[in-house]
Formats: structure tokens, sequence, C-alpha cells
């Protein structure tokens, strides 16, 4: 779950370089615990790699906790080979299995000695909150372990003093978001692609025959899941256990779903939580809902039990950024350890990697289950995070049209606007606008064609069921172009007048496109050039290098030259002679006038000759299409509806001076800064604008570019926390959580 009141501590000499932190000496062992999570892949292989990277010795740890008590053959030094082409792959290739020994003092006792006996004095524990108790619970015993050993002849006193302290960094593993301290588990993201792919087959076929459809998504005691996949997908109803339905809800439901049909809505949607409960803590099943609505209403009801398909499959590249992020901070942060640094987990916070102390999450986490089991659902609640809360109240918001008698009007009119390239989300961002302006009691106008449309006077208003199904929709159905409004302002203003436009929000901006649609696996001794969007900026190259495991990627912001390119050859020359037989590089667009696609890839050709061969695929416009990401839907519309909460602030003010906007905090652009979702006028923003190249001056995704060339091999300096400590978990911003 969201990372619920945590800011940024002040900090002198905030960051120093990594070649200050040397493993040479040291050995950590990398386990996974619990139920597997998509994504778990991409973390062992970034603990791995970097640990490597560093000079120190890195373990396998197979089958969780039961392999480090049995020991043997389950406890694997790992070299930089073991976790090739392993990113793309679900699930973890070093197992994962609940333990009951490891809960004994004895089966403890066994691990330690395990461990001692190559050294392994750094853990890394990938699970949920049970696996990382554990895990603080062995080092807080540590040492009182090791004394035993001794007294027992199974080690000497040498060892004991050697391997005096055990430091533990934990990374939560879990698709159901339910650990409180991070934004984003991993796994999280991966099922939520599950889940909205099968709402989004669902869908074709319930609108064909008019149906009823109850989904029921993983989630025994959070709702995360849920919630998202409601919020994303529209649905008329959501069951979660942390906001039970209130007394009457079979009434209720029965006369939305009926009254959504009557608006010629052709299928209804409801998702159940597994742990769905009512207000009494009785459990509400999909099955019971089936039987009421096919009773109540006499609707067409089918029951889809998606189970174990929301852990399969691929990991999202969100989940494979994310795991691999978090790998290395887990590897810098052991590091940097000493016997009085608490035990911490590596968390996610806006775009930033954070740590936290380990066990103040977990009783953050644990509160949630007690106040649900006291039913006290509003604490649940609060204590998910601001986030969660946020996504509840937004989806209350815009699944449910209050009656237009008790919508107190404002007398506003506000238009909403679709410019530049078009981009996934956009539809689910113009409906949440559209939905929370008129619950706000303003008039909403949809402009068609992006400016030019605006300057011809195709503006029409725009109503609550106008906007039914949109969020799944790919590219912009109000239409956009490039268009700049410069030559068309007067006609604009004119338009203005005519429809006496108040405010205007605007979605859109320069080149958006947040999805990489191919990743590349070949045969063997194969190299594949890819060419990606993105203008001037390489946001996509770079991060899709990540995602994917790429050897190199150019991009406009790192000028590059052609010993660049002959090191890269090297490199993968040098890569193909192992047992890794398979490059990728990615290639921006406008990275360079002359080192285009083709010229990479005839020189690559050339020059790998009988070592391998070249493939490329300019990817193109097809990055632009097909339908949102749960991400993009759920970031359009929290952004979108934030950003229409700010319009009615803004027009409640005016309203009450009479005077109209003349500041330049009148016109700003929301996004995530960092950790927070934050205004920004347009005025401040110019000084940070890279206009000819359409790029910010500052990227702050330049900073995860040597991750991706540690982990592809190459030398890098990679900035690291200068903070030995977990940050505390308190702070009052606005979080950017999804």
């Amino acid at each position: 779950m969201d990372r619920d009141n945590v800011s940024a501590t002040p900090k002198a000499s905030l960051r120093r370089f990594l070649e200050h932190l040397s493993g040479a000496g040291k050995a950590i062992g990398v386990l996974t615990s619990g139920g597997d999570a998509q994504g778990m892949n991409a973390a062992v292989r970034a603990v791995v790699r970097m640990g490597i990277y560093v000079g120190a010795k890195v373990y396998f740890i197979y089958e969780g906790y039961q392999g480090m008590v049995d020991g043997g053959s389950n406890i694997v030094e790992a070299d930089w080979e073991s976790v090739s082409s392993i990113l793309q792959v679900g699930g973890t290739i070093i197992g994962s299995a609940r333990c009951k020994a490891f809960r004994t003092r004895e089966g403890r006792l066994s691990a330690a000695c395990n461990l001692v006996q190559r050294g392994i004095t750094n853990l890394c524990v990938i699970g949920g909150d049970g696996s990382l108790t554990g895990a603080n619970i062995f080092r807080e015993e540590w040492s009182g372990l090791l004394e035993e050993l001794a007294r027992n002849g199974k080690i000497d006193k040498e060892a004991v003093e050697k391997h005096a302290h055990l430091n533990v960094v934990g990374m939560v593993g879990s698709i159901d978001n339910d650990f409180c301290g991070t934004d984003m588990t991993i796994g999280t993201d991966s099922a939520l692609h599950r889940i909205i792919e099968v709402v989004d087959a669902i869908m074709t076929t319930a609108q064909s025959h008019q149906r009823t459809f109850v989904l029921e998504v993983m989630g025994r005691h959070c709702g995360y899941l849920a919630l998202v996949s409601a919020l994303a997908c529209g649905a008329d109803w959501v069951f979660i256990p942390e906001s039970p339905p209130e007394e009457g809800w079979q009434e209720t439901m029965c006369a939305k779903l009926s009254e959504n049909r009557a608006r010629k809505k052709r299928l209804n949607i409801i998702i159940v939580a597994e742990g769905a409960i009512d207000n009494q803590n009785k459990p509400i099943t999909s099955e019971q809902i089936k039987e009421l609505v096919v009773k109540q209403l006499g609707y067409d009801t089918r029951v889809t039990i998606l189970g174990h398909v929301q852990r399969g499959g691929t990991p999202s590249a969100f989940d494979r950024i994310l795991a691999s992020r978090m790998g290395v901070e887990a590897v810098v942060a052991l590091l940097q350890a000493t016997p009085e640094t608490p035990a911490c987990v590596v968390s996610l916070s806006g775009n930033q990697a954070m740590r936290l102390p380990l066990m103040e999450c977990v009783q953050m986490t644990q509160d949630v289950q007690k106040a649900m089991d006291e039913r006290r659902f509003k604490d649940a609640v609060q204590l998910r995070g601001r986030s969660f809360e946020g996504n509840l109240n937004i989806y209350k918001r815009l699944a449910s049209k209050t009656p237009d008698s008790q919508i107190p009007k404002s007398g506003c009119h506000v238009g909403v606007i679709n410019v530049g390239a078009p981009a996934a989300g956009m539809n689910a961002a113009v409906r949440a606008a559209v939905r929370v302006g008129i619950s706000e009691g303003h008039k909403v106008f949809a402009i068609y064609d992006g400016f030019e449309g605006f300057a011809r006077g195709q503006i029409k208003e725009i109503g609550w069921s106008d906007v039914g199904g949109w969020t799944g929709q790919g590219g912009s159905i109000l239409g956009t172009k490039r268009t700049l409004p410069g030559k068309h302002l007067e006609q604009i203003a004119a338009q203005m007048r005519a429809h006496s436009l108040n405010a205007l929000l605007i979605i859109g901006g320069f080149e958006t496109c947040d999805r990489i649609k191919q990743s590349a696996s070949g045969t063997k001794r194969r190299v594949f050039i890819i060419e990606t969007m993105g203008g001037f900026c390489g946001y996509l190259a770079n991060m899709g290098a990540l995602a994917a495991g790429a050897d190199a990627a150019y991009i406009f912001e790192e000028p590059f030259d052609i010993r660049d390119l002959q090191s890269n050859v090297e490199h993968l020359t040098r890569k193909m002679k192992t047992s890794i037989q398979r490059g990728l590089v990615l290639r921006n667009e406008s990275c360079s006038e002359n080192y285009t696609t083709d010229f990479i890839y005839q020189l690559y050709s050339e020059e790998g000759k009988g070592v391998f061969d070249c493939r490329k695929n300019v990817l193109g416009h097809m990055q632009q299409g097909g339908a949102p990401s749960p991400f993009d839907r759920n970031f359009g519309t929290k952004i979108s509806a934030r950003a229409m909460q700010w319009i009615s602030t803004k027009l409640k003010e005016a309203r009450g001076t009479g005077k109209r906007f003349v500041t330049d905090e009148s016109i700003c652009v929301l996004g995530i800064s960092k950790r927070n979702l934050v205004f920004r006028p347009v005025v401040e923003l110019k000084k940070e604008t890279d206009f000819e190249h359409r790029i910010p001056r500052e990227q702050w995704w330049l900073k995860l570019r040597p991750l991706m060339k540690i982990l592809a091999k190459y030398k890098a300096s990679l900035e690291v926390s200068d903070l030995g400590q977990p940050e505390p978990v308190s702070g009052h911003s606005e979080p950017a959580a999804i």
C-alpha cells in the first residue's frame, strides 16, 4: 500500500558515489518466501548482479526459509550468468515455500549454522509481512543463536566473533499490495494487468448479451486489487474488506444496476475481493451476489473467479523496473548497514526508492487487520494510507451520480480538451474530469480536435453517461492534434466568450507515451536493435532498456560517439562468448542526427560478423495504440479528478471576490515531482524547459541510467544515499501513489 504519512527528512550531504562502498569479503544471501509474485526474478537478478558488481559473494537460498534450514544444495553461490534471461519470467526461479521449522528455535539454529558455514551475514528477503517479520526475529536472535551453536560444538568461537552481526533488508513481493510503507509492492501491477485483461475480454461478451458479471479477485485481507480494478474499468459496484457496504446494500446495489440498464448500459460489472465482508464481519461471496441479482432483477448473471491467474504470466515493465531498483537499493543498504542499523524494508514513494524501518511497517500492516477485526472500518481505510483512501473516495464519486436536484449549481462552465500526441489513459482522464466537474456543480463542455476544433467552435456540453465505458478505450475519443494555439488565439478567445468558459482543463502536452509494447529475445547469438518513440526525450528507451535487461540504450540526453558504439559492440562480442547469447539495444528516435538506427544496425552487423547477427525493429506508432494499462487508467483518473478539484477551488475563490484570474497560479501543470502530486505554475516551468527539444532541462529518470548499465555489466557511477539509517514513517505531503 501507499507510503502513508511519509515525507523526506532534511539531510546534509544527501548523496555519495557507489565507489565508496565495497562488498569485498562480504557474502549476501537472497531468498524468496511466501506467495510468489511477478517481478521477484527481477529483484533476485538485481541483488545478484549488484552484489557481484561491488565485489561480494552472492548465494541463492532455494525454497525460502526451508532451504535455509535444510542447507546443503539449497544454498548455492550465484554468478553473473545465473540470472541471465529471467527478467521476463514470472514466479521465482529460486523457489518459495512456507516453513514451519523456521518458526522454532531449533529450525533457526540450523539456519544460522548453514549461513555461518558459508560466511553469509547479509540477508535479502523478498516476501510478505510474515516473511519479513521472521527475518527480523532471526536477526534479533542471531548472536544468541551463534553462542548456542558454539556451546554445542557446531561452530568455533572465532566464527562467533567474525560473524557477530546479521544485516537484514526486505523487499515486499505481494500481488495484494497489502504492506504499509510502500506505494506498490512487487507483483501488484502485473496482477492488475491480468485482471484488466480479463475484464476487457468480459466486457465484449457481456455487451453482446446484456449480462451482469461478478468478478472475484484476490485479496483475503486487502481490497487494493479489487478497488483499483473497479476504478480502471468503471465497475458498477465493488466489495472490499476495508470498507463493507452499509446496511441495506442489497436494495441499493440492485437499484443502481437497474438505473444503469435504464440508461442503456448493456452490461454490469461487479468486482469482489475474495475477503469481502459485511459490516458484521460476515463473508460476502460472489455466489451470494449472483443469486441476489438473479432473484431481485432477473438479469443473466455469471461469476468469474480469477484465482491464481493473477499470480501468473510475464511481469509488467513497471514491476521489472520496480524490482530492479529495489534490488540494487537493498544491496547498497546491506553494505551501509552497521550493527546499530535496524532491519529495513526498501519501498517506493512516488518515483523515489526509500528505506523504512521494517518493523514499523509490519506493525502498521497488522494494525489494519486489527481495525477490521474490531469493525473500525474507517480506521482501516485510513491506516491503508491516503492513496488507498483517495482511490476509494474517487471511485465512489465517479461510480454514482448524485441526483441533479441535490447538486448545488456553481454557475461555472469548464472546458475539457486533449492536445498533443494521443496517449493511453487520456479517455480515463476525460471521464474523471467530466464526472468530478458535474458533481462539483459545473457545466462541462467537451472540446473536440484540439485547439483547431476549439477555434472552429467544435464544443458541446457533455453529460455523466456520455463518458461511460471510456476508461478502457485507447487513443483520444475527443480527438487531438499537435497544433499549437498561437495562430488561433483570437478565435479561441471568441469561443470561450461565446460558451462562457470560466476554466480549461488541458490533457496532453509534449510527446506523451508510457508503453513499451515489445521486448526482444531471440535465438542464439542474435542482437536486436529497437527504435522507440519519444521525440528528444529518452525516457522510453532508457526505462524500456531497464525493464528488458538491455545491453545499451542510446538517448539524446547523454551524447555518444563512434567510440561508445565500438565499446558496446566489443562488450556484446565478449558477452556472446559466454552462455548469454542474446543482445538487446534500444535507440531513441531522435538521439542523434547521424547515428541513425540503420547506421547502428549496419555497424553492429559488420563488427559482429562471425560472432552474432542483427535484427532491427522500429516500433513507431504501435506504442501509442492499444488499450491503456491499469497504471495509465488509474493515473489518468486520479490526476484528472485532482485537477478538476483544484479548478473548482480556484473558481470558488474567484467567485467570492468577483475577480478574474490574473495571477501566474491560475495556469498550472499537475504531475508527479519526486514523491508528491504537485501543481506548478507554467511560468515556473518555462525556466526549466528546453522548448527546442520539448523536454525538461533536468530529467529525474537519468539517475536510473547507471543502474541499467551496472546490471548490463558496464562500469558506471551510481549515486547512493548517504543515510545509513532508515527514514521515519511520517509526513504530510500529498502522496503520488497510484
